[in-house]
């Protein structure tokens, strides 16, 4: 008999071989990959010896998209046709977009009621999406390792922001899978730097790292102890970075040399790669020189000193240390209890950030590895050991959920499940009932948010759990089960205990919800924490009263001719409209009272109906047939 050879999934059959993976950094300006070879992890260059890949792509009518420095060449020619900063487009609507309020220079597909969903941008090449250009940049990173490392790839570590919500990471998942990638893992940015800086050698403590990149903000503050890396809490913006300090630089040069606002996208273009030229600049000088020539002969040069960038750029910069308090509000820490502050992204490089840093955190930060290619050595070191190639490795990662799940009950009430700032992966089960007597369905409403009704929270997903067995309200017992992979996505089960009866669902997110989409919804939550627990209260006080007014109308049409007096029938009612009246109030207390006062009210009448059933299921046995029922049950 022939012998079959066995290998765990995901791994080939000789295990002694070193499996090639990548860690990719899909950024907002620059992209890059890179790989562990010999033990040292290393970004992969081109073949010119570059190794940043400006994130641009440009799209040409009947040939392949040129994608990095060659299609940044060809922004202020033909702007329409070369996207940039895509990343800050991944998971959101048009209406999303919109509501940025930067100026972006593409022609946007306009929604239908019929295609709604991500936003969509024409070009020579048709209408694309964040997703599919977001794949042509991976695509040749794809290229850049396989030509580097000479063969095919096991598997990717792709990294987000920390804040990036369900619909973005599903975005991104989707990008490396049209770009012909196997996703190991995506890694939140600030924890992939926090691996390339060794912080899993250091001793135990707390780390906050600041990591700003070309288009996204991120804080993270990280928990090291006995070698697991634990998010105990995130924060950020996915639309604030380096482009911001760009854009405010060519304002300025536009008030400067007069230019309308309402400037061709060539224009805007050029300005913008003046001002990042100037950006750069004030890194190792006071003063940067411009000079602007248009075709339509229009000349400007002038000059910006480091003082006043530093006063344009000031309250981007504040903007990014609202997060960093709400981080450490959400951890219960105060700013001693922080170790280290680590500082990660290639706008980190702009000095005002950095004395701003050390001035909030009263430490001085770390800079001392390059802040472009920190999170993509971070993300290889972590493929490695996703791909087997060290499989002793005792380092864990484990990143948080941004926001709580849970779902809709009576009354449009939010039960969380999995409370945000909650370790993942992980899974958690709560048990649920039925409303109404005989009732054989459930809807299963899935939410995000932490506000205490729906209305207020993200709707996520709708499904429905049938063959539920007909029984008295109460009775019945349904788990639901929500589960949070390594990715942050979601699956939710449902399943009746008594029958086996099984639903569930992977969420696929709608795309839309953005980072200051969750920024707002912590802050309401926190502003109206008061007021929803009244809320709260109140609708828990009016599906209870609706529970006993339902229960008690369904008897007095069974029973109550026979076994109410005619005073003892007018009482009741005089209770129960007492009661429904109150129930159209906002006093919960009240309707807690009248609810107490309808059930004393009605006792006689229970225990009447509690005798006439047992009657009923005695007549007609003897003795001993009772007595053998009993022992049964």
């Amino acid at each position: 008999m022939a012998l079959l050879q066995i290998s765990e999934p995901g791994q080939t059959q000789a295990p002694h071989e070193h499996r090639l993976a990548v860690g990719i950094d899909l950024g907002t300006t620059n992209s890059l990959v890179a790989t562990v070879r010999s033990g040292m992890a290393e970004t992969l260059p081109d073949a010119q010896g570059r190794h940043l890949l400006p994130s641009v792509v440009h799209y040409r009518q009947d040939d392949a998209p040129l994608v990095g420095v060659e299609a940044q060449e060809k922004a202020s020619q033909d702007p329409l046709n070369t996207i940039a900063s895509v990343k800050r487009l991944m998971g959101r609507g048009l209406h999303d977009v919109k509501s940025v309020g930067s100026r972006l220079p593409y022609d946007f597909i306009e929604e239908t009621e019929t295609a709604k969903g991500m936003v969509k941008i024409r070009t020579a090449a048709g209408a694309l999406s964040p997703v599919q250009i977001s794949a042509d940049i991976l695509h040749a990173l794809r290229d850049r390792a396989r030509t580097s490392l000479g063969g095919d790839l096991t598997g990717v570590v792709i990294t987000v922001p920390a804040y990036f919500d369900d619909a973005q990471r599903q975005a991104t998942k989707d990008a490396a899978k049209l770009a012909g990638l196997q996703v190991l893992r995506l890694l939140n940015e600030p924890t992939a730097a926090a691996v390339a800086y060794g912080l899993d050698k250091a001793a135990e403590g707390i780390f906050a790292i600041y990591d700003l990149g070309g288009g996204t903000f991120d804080i993270s503050i990280l928990r090291l102890q006995r070698g697991v890396f634990e998010v105990m809490a995130t924060a950020g913006d996915s639309a604030l970075g380096g482009d911001d300090m760009d854009r405010v630089i060519a304002q300025w040069i536009m008030q400067q040399a007069g230019i309308a606002e309402d400037a061709e996208h060539k224009h805007i273009r050029q300005l913008l790669s003046i001002a990042r030229a100037a950006k750069e600049t004030l890194t190792d000088h006071d003063t940067a020189a411009m000079q602007l020539q248009f075709d339509n002969g229009q000349h400007w040069q002038g000059q910006l000193s480091r003082a006043q960038f530093d006063e344009l750029i000031d309250p981007l910069v504040q903007k990014t240390l609202m997060p960093c308090r709400r981080a450490l509000r959400d951890a219960g820490l105060s700013i001693a209890d922080i170790r280290e502050v680590v500082m990660v992204g290639g706008s980190t490089r702009v000095l005002r950030v950095r004395a701003k840093v050390a001035e909030f955190f009263q430490r001085k930060p770390h800079v001392d590895i390059d802040p472009d290619k920190v999170v993509a050595i971070g993300a290889a070191i972590q493929a490695d050991i996703l791909a087997g190639n060290k499989p002793d490795s005792d380092m864990l990662l484990l990143d948080v959920t941004p926001l709580s799940l849970g779902l809709e009950t009576m009354g449009g009430l939010v039960e969380k499940v999995i409370p945000r700032n909650t370790t993942i992966p992980v899974a958690k089960a709560q048990d649920f009932t039925t409303f109404k007597d005989g009732q054989t369905a459930m809807a299963i409403h899935v939410v995000q948010g932490e506000r205490e009704l729906v209305t207020d929270c993200r709707s996520l997903a709708r499904f429905e759990l049938r063959g539920i067995p007909p029984m008295v309200a109460g009775a019945a017992r349904i788990r639901v089960t929500f589960q949070v992979d390594a990715d942050g996505l979601l699956s939710v089960s449902a399943q009746e205990q008594t029958t086996g009866a099984y639903s569930e669902i992977t969420v696929k997110p709608s795309y839309g919800l953005g980072d200051k989409d969750i920024e707002t919804m912590l802050r309401e939550a926190m502003e109206n924490a008061s007021n929803d627990a009244a809320r709260r209260t109140l609708r828990e006080q009016q599906v209870e009263a609706d529970r006993v007014v339902n229960a008690l109308k369904a008897a007095l049409k069974a029973d109550g001719k026979h076994l109410l007096k005619r005073r003892e029938f007018e009482t009741i009612n005089a209770r129960l409209d007492k009661l429904l009246h109150l129930m159209r109030g906002t006093n919960p207390q009240a309707i807690k009272a009248a609810v107490e006062e309808l059930e004393q009210t009605t006792r006689d009448f229970a225990a009447r109906r509690m005798d006439k059933a047992i009657q009923k299921a005695m007549q007609g046995k003897t003795v001993k047939e009772l007595d053998a029922e009993i022992e049964q049950n």
